[in-house]
């Protein structure tokens, strides 16, 4: 059979791919992965295509055992990545012969490592994917010690590149927001935006990234008004009774009762999915995105 073996998982280990979009009328999230073009990435550089199932590895930890001869590709931030007591380096495939190791160390920046294996990571799909969601349980549970993952059949060799510079997640980050649909309840939304710098709070996680700072003011004859519960998508920025800002990510959920102030392009999540909390985060109003 042509499996890893989980040996350690680190403070969090998730399969995931690019997610189950197109589901938010039955109460599902979209899910996936949170840096697509690290996924990508790593999926490319192991030979698989691009949407096949991965390791979303947050702070490094992740330890397998190889139980056949495959390659692995470990992508987003800068990490160590051992085979035994090799370090063999990120953004490159790796062969490994059945019986040895791979484990991720420590990023230098940045939250979140993935890790593809070639044929990509064979577990039973939900709504056709692989990912798992925190919020409503679909897909397979957080990895644990001992898990054994199935692997699927290569597609093609790996692909190696010339050079793939890793990207190195900033501690301060100015992300565009396009305004609406409820900016109307915020005093000037624009000014407000542009004045304010957040820090990304520690209690982030894939549902959403909390943002610590400056209230964000309702203008007048909006305030302890109550909205109705309606949709939202990923990259809205919802403003909660603390006015301060609170983005949703790849496992939020698909309605939400409080104003949604604007929503930051697709294009520019990936960045915030690698922030980590004490990371200051600038939002700014635009309309040519």
């Amino acid at each position: 059979m042509r499996a890893v073996t989980v040996l350690a998982t680190g403070p969090q280990a998730l399969i995931q791919d690019l997610g189950r979009p197109g589901h938010a009328h039955l109460g599902v999230p979209p899910s996936g992965a949170l840096d697509v073009p690290s996924l990508r990435l790593a999926n490319r550089l192991a030979g698989n295509a691009e949407g096949a199932a991965g390791i979303e590895a947050v702070l490094g930890g992740l330890r397998l055992l190889a139980s056949t001869s495959c390659t692995v590709a470990v992508t987003g931030p800068s990490v160590p990545v051992f085979v035994g007591d090799r370090d063999v380096g990120s953004h490159a495939p790796v062969h490994l012969r059945a019986g040895e190791t791979v484990e991720l160390g420590s990023p230098v920046a940045g939250l979140r490592c993935y890790l593809a294996v070639s044929g990509g990571l064979d577990v039973p799909a939900q709504l056709g994917s692989r990912s798992t969601d925190l919020l409503s349980g679909i897909g397979p549970a957080p990895l644990r010690v001992g898990d054994v993952l199935p692997l699927g059949v290569p597609v093609r060799p790996p692909v190696g590149e010339d050079a793939v510079p890793p990207p190195s997640p900033a501690d301060h980050l100015t992300v565009p927001v396009v305004l609406g649909p409820r900016e109307d309840w915020f005093a000037d939304p624009a000014a407000q935006l542009a004045a304010a710098v957040w820090a990304v709070s520690p209690e982030s996680n894939r549902v959403g990234l909390r943002l610590l700072g400056p209230p964000l003011r309702r203008a007048a004859g909006f305030a302890g008004r109550e909205l109705v519960s309606e949709g939202v998508v990923t990259g809205a920025v919802q403003v909660p009774a603390s006015g301060r800002p609170l983005i949703f990510l790849a496992d939020h959920p698909t309605t939400g009762g409080y104003p949604v102030i604007g929503v930051v392009p697709a294009r520019y999540l990936a960045e915030l999915g690698q922030a980590r909390p004490g990371t200051r985060v600038r939002l700014r109003a635009r309309v040519d995105l």
